[in-house]
This record gives C-alpha cells, structure tokens and sequence, in this order.
C-alpha cells in the first residue's frame, strides 16, 4: 500500500512525514528505513505477530507495510507547471490513496501561505487543481479518440464528456456513478487525480487531541466537509508526532497516556487507511517465521496465498485455516484441530482478518 502525504506549505506535511518514517526504531525486525528522500517504508503496528511469534517461537517476524510518499509542495496553478505542480501530480497518480494534512491550527510564529487558517479553503486550492489536470487528462483522450468510427470508443466518449461535466461543475471523479462494472474498469483505467480514496488528516495542538477536537471550529467544519464528501477524518498533531518519534516504545506509552491518548497517529493513520481502501492482514506462522499479508476485502483463498508466491496459486489445492484467537486459546496447533477450530477451505473460500493460513498447493 502507498499513501502519498499532500498539503500546501506550512500545515505540517513534512513534519509529519519525518515523524511517521523515522521514528519507531523499536521495529527491530523491520527497522523504519528511508529508501529514497521522500520515501519511506513503515511496518503496520500488529499485536497478533508478536503473540504468535512467542507462541511458535519464531526465528523472524515479519510485519505488513505502507510506503509514504511526502509529495512536493502544491501551489496554485499547479495544474498549469507553477512551482513544483508537475512533480506533485506525477507522484501522486502512483499513490493508492492521499493524505490531505490540513492545518487546524493558530500559531502566529507559522505562517499560512494564504495568510489565514481555513481548512476548507485549502481543500478547495489542492482540489480544484487536480480537478483541472483531470480535465486535461481528459480532453487529451476526447481529441485522440472522437473520430474513431469504433462502437466501444464511441461509448467510451461518452463517459468522457459524462465525467468532463461533473469536473467542470467542480465536483471530483470520485463523486461519478458508473453505469456498470465495465464503464467502472474504464473510469478506473484513466488513474485520475480527484478520484483517488482520500482521508484528511487534521493538525491540531496536543490539547486538541486529547478531547478528539471538540473545541476546535476548524475541526468541525473539516468534519462536516468530510462527511458531505464521504471521506474519512482523523485527528493528528505532527508537532507531538515528532515528539514521540525521538521517544523508545515504553516512553511513547506513558507519553501518550499522560496526555489521554489511547494510540499514536501513525497507529490511527493506517487504521484509517486500512478501512478507507477495505484491507485486511491475514497471517502465517511458525517456527521459522511469523508474517502478516495484506490482502483486499473479498479475497478468496487462492488469490491469498499468491501474494506469497504465485506458485501457491497457480497450484491451490485447500487452506488450513484457524482464526489467529482460537489458535492461541487452544494452546497449539494439535489441540485446535482436536477442537474443530482448523477449517479445510476451498477455492472459494473468502479470507478474513485474523486467519492463520497454512496453504496446500501443487508444484
């Protein structure tokens, strides 16, 4: 999964980034690691890798992980080449989806490019400027395409001045209503800006956070906004981010205890992801490894254990499946099949969040 973090300057984007992909060194088995100067790869906190690991006793552990990508800064007429606009918008069509940080906050000593805090107001600068580069996209495809006598392009075209319309009214791709399955795959297929899944992530103060921004008016407008667009919101302090970033495991507990936060952003942050895109981890394990995989909502069995290794699904023959609970509760892997809890599936079984998979295949 990658997530581009996206934000015009001085709302705490880079902060956060830093944050986020340098912190957390007590990942001993897969260290936060920067692998480019805006990249960086951060396993996804698991608590059921570490219990499985002690109960295998594993030799390795090997968590899940989301790529952040800190997108260069957006100005407006970044649609047309102004500032660094045509390597924000190159990044972010490889993303999965975007976190649009968005200041909440009041700091004379931070000054905002526009010279006030109004969330809404940054959303609709960002906004409109994919929208814009959306329509370019666009008309690009209506000029190489409409002479063509081709039935299908001709119902391609179509969709093309159906979704030019909704742009040009000022509303995103992600609002079209595809017609069906096959004008969904094409809408798809054009990777538009303002389609991409977004969660906003709200900077606030630390005393903010701590009563989940019931306070704060900026918050609430956000919220609002959100709920009308059908994106998710969640609450972040990059400031306090960076904080905890220099902080050990233990320390960052009785830091965010202290200040009556249950977990960290990053923490609420892939949560957030995981929902907004409809994922889920299931896990293998024994005594060599304990990995988790993540895989999409409604996977079946096969298409699973491809992640692993396309031999695995190119040869399925069944899963042994025990949800990752039942196993621990049971003691071992014996007694949980004496029990029943180990379930022989087939091709057409869909995985769920939790399973402790053991795939049998053919080479």
């Amino acid at each position: 999964m990658k997530l581009g973090i996206i934000g015009l300057p001085n709302v705490g984007k880079s902060t956060l980034f830093n944050a986020l992909t340098n912190g957390g060194a007590g990942a001993e088995n897969y260290p936060f690691c920067t692998i480019d100067p805006n990249i960086g790869v951060v396993p996804v906190p698991d608590p059921r890798l570490q219990l499985l690991t002690d109960f295998y006793h594993s030799k390795k552990t090997t968590p899940a992980v989301i790529e952040f990508v800190d997108i260069a800064g957006l100005v407006k007429g970044a649609s047309k080449g102004e500032g660094l606009g045509n390597q924000f918008l190159a990044n972010i069509r490889e993303v999965d989806a975007v976190i649009h940080v968005v200041r909440c906050f009041e700091d004379p000593n931070v000054i905002h490019v526009d010279g006030s805090v109004d969330p809404l107001r940054d959303i609709e600068t960002i906004g409109l400027e994919l929208i814009f580069s959306d329509m370019e996209v666009i008309e690009r495809r209506v000029s190489r395409t409409k002479k063509s006598p081709d039935k299908q392009i001709q119902k391609e075209l179509k969709t093309l001045e159906n979704l030019t319309a909704l742009l040009e009214s000022g509303k995103p791709a992600s609002a079209y209503v595809p017609a069906d399955e096959e004008e969904a795959a094409f809408v798809s297929s054009l990777n538009l800006l303002s389609a991409k899944p977004v969660i906003y992530a709200a900077n606030v103060s630390e005393t903010d956070l701590a009563d989940d921004g019931s306070g704060n008016p900026f918050v609430a407008a956000l919220r609002e906004h959100a709920k009308e667009e059908g994106a998710e919101v969640f609450l972040i302090s990059a400031k306090l981010e960076a904080e905890l970033s220099d902080l050990d495991e233990e320390e960052r507990l009785l830091f965010l205890q202290d200040l009556g936060i249950n977990s960290s952003g990053l923490d609420r942050l892939i949560a957030a992801s995981y929902s907004l895109l409809g994922l889920l981890s299931f896990l293998t394990a024994g005594e060599k490894e304990t990995r988790a995989w993540t895989i999409t909502k409604g996977t079946k069995a096969p298409q699973a254990a491809g992640k692993i290794h396309s031999d695995f699904e190119r040869g399925f023959i069944k899963a042994e499946v025990v949800n990752y609970r039942d196993l621990l509760d049971s003691g071992s892997y014996a007694a949980a099949r004496e029990k029943g809890l180990i379930r022989m599936e087939g091709k057409d079984y869909v995985m769920q969040d939790g399973d402790v998979v053991l795939f049998r295949f053919n080479v």
